[in-house]
């Protein structure tokens, strides 16, 4: 159950059970190197090309700029996810390429520190933050892809209540290579699971 939504100071701001949910800030920068270098095999495989620098501060102030300016031109919102009883980051949640009018839809992604992985944070995010996307946000549609290797991924959205649309090929760019990607959509009429395991 969701538990608080506020959408004053630096973002949104949602907490379930386990989780607080609000944006990135400078001072997160820390955690987040050490979690996404501890855990980089665990994601390369299933993310964009990642630079020499992709962990620096410098980099890392450019990813919260672009986040910024996403805001600002309703175009996206991005989310830290962490533990409300220790305050340690467990991963990451954005949203993106929002587009209104006729559409209003975004796109979903995210990622999992290697050792949060498979404990349930990321469906409890998700059941938690989608119906902030629909409610607060005014999106009808939420869509998410994954490549068709990625089991955990794709079982998580459909255990959220994402439904598979199809498959898009050569969609994303992914770890260098241009990959088909499973794509997934809930709509704002759908049944979100329960955040139970």
């Amino acid at each position: 159950m969701l538990e608080k939504l506020s959408l004053m100071g630096s973002g949104p701001r949602v907490v379930t059970d386990r989780l607080v949910l609000r944006a990135p800030k400078l001072s997160d920068w820390d955690q987040w190197t050490t979690l996404r270098e501890q855990s980089r095999d665990f994601l390369v495989p299933w993310e964009p090309l990642w630079g020499l620098d992709a962990l620096s501060k410098g980099s890392y102030r450019m990813r919260l700029r672009r986040y910024a300016k996403d805001v600002k031109e309703d175009m996206g919102q991005a989310f830290f996810l962490f533990h409300r009883d220790n305050g340690e980051l467990v991963g990451g949640i954005t949203l993106g390429n929002i587009r209104r009018g006729v559409a209003q839809t975004g796109t979903l992604g995210y990622w999992t520190g290697q050792r949060h992985a498979r404990k349930g944070y990321m469906y409890e995010a998700l059941c938690g933050l989608l119906p902030v996307l629909f409610s607060e946000f005014g999106l009808r549609r939420i869509e998410a892809a994954c490549l068709p290797s990625n089991i955990p991924s794709y079982r998580l959205l459909e255990k959220v209540g994402f439904s598979k649309e199809g498959l898009a090929r050569e969609y994303l760019c992914i770890n260098g290579v241009w990959h088909d990607h499973l794509l997934y959509a809930i709509l704002d009429k759908d049944p979100i699971a329960p955040r139970q395991e």
